[in-house]
């Protein structure tokens, strides 16, 4: 972590996650050593960030929560931010044609803000999203078949695969665990990258939807560079000085 006593909240936040991605735990002393703040503020981040679901307190400090976890506890993290991704992708998105989501829950924040459609296909391989989808005036929408995965309640697999595989989408939109400008994005699940990859393999362009904590961060399976990656779309401005180190390799919204 950098020292610094002029960094935002948000900033600070971005720095502990970061941290925590790559450590696995950290101190909440040497935190506000680092941050240069007092240890009272980095606990009030830490009890923030705890209750988003970002990770787990712990005596003197916090751990990483580690592991893929449900749909149903990861629904609920950063809602927000959530909601402002999907107000900006809504601009995106055909009135027919096809576009897919993936399992995550900022794709299915976008799923339940889509409003009357003149035919568009909606193909997911999340059954949670399905159901946001299946109602919808003027949508049709597909679940692609696949192996449960228990952790995150997605369906994965050569069947999945096959599934995504095959249609033609305008657009493939898809979260990710961190993205780091030079690596690109990772997931915590090689599984879940296999569909990802299956997805947009058939769409015309894809784009990257995450909340602003992910970034410059790292997790286990490595996915999407940024040069396959047509759009990256955050809960920040585009003007945004944190969004600086992808600017020249992805278009921001």
């Amino acid at each position: 972590m950098a020292t610094s006593g002029t960094l935002g909240a948000e900033q600070r936040r971005a720095i502990l996650l970061a941290s925590l991605e790559r450590d696995g735990a950290l101190q909440l002393e040497q935190a506000a050593a680092e941050l240069g703040v007092s240890s009272m503020t980095v606990r009030r981040l830490l009890d923030e960030l705890e209750a988003e679901g970002l990770l787990r307190r712990v005596r003197g400090g916090a751990i990483a929560m580690g592991g893929p976890r449900p749909f149903s506890e990861r629904r609920a993290v950063r809602a927000r931010a959530k909601h402002a991704i999907a107000e900006k992708a809504a601009a995106l998105i055909p009135r027919s044609g096809a576009i897919a989501l993936d399992a995550s829950t900022t794709a299915g924040t976008i799923g339940s803000t889509l409003g009357q459609r003149d035919g568009l296909t909606v193909a997911t391989n999340s059954y949670e999203n399905f159901l946001v989808l299946r109602d919808r005036v003027g949508i049709s929408a597909v679940l692609v078949g696949g192996e449960w995965e228990p952790h995150t309640d997605s369906l994965v697999g050569l069947i999945a695969c096959q599934g995504a595989a095959s249609m033609l989408y305008e657009r493939f939109f898809f979260s990710a665990s961190a993205v780091d400008p030079a690596l690109g994005t990772s997931e915590v699940s090689f599984s879940e990258i296999q569909v990802k990859k299956a997805f947009a393999g058939v769409a015309r362009e894809t784009v990257l939807c995450l909340d602003s904590t992910k970034l410059g961060g790292r997790s286990v399976a490595l996915g999407f560079g940024l040069q396959d990656v047509a759009v990256m779309i955050t809960d920040l401005d585009p003007s945004d000085s944190r969004l600086d180190d992808y600017r020249d390799l992805v278009e921001l919204r």
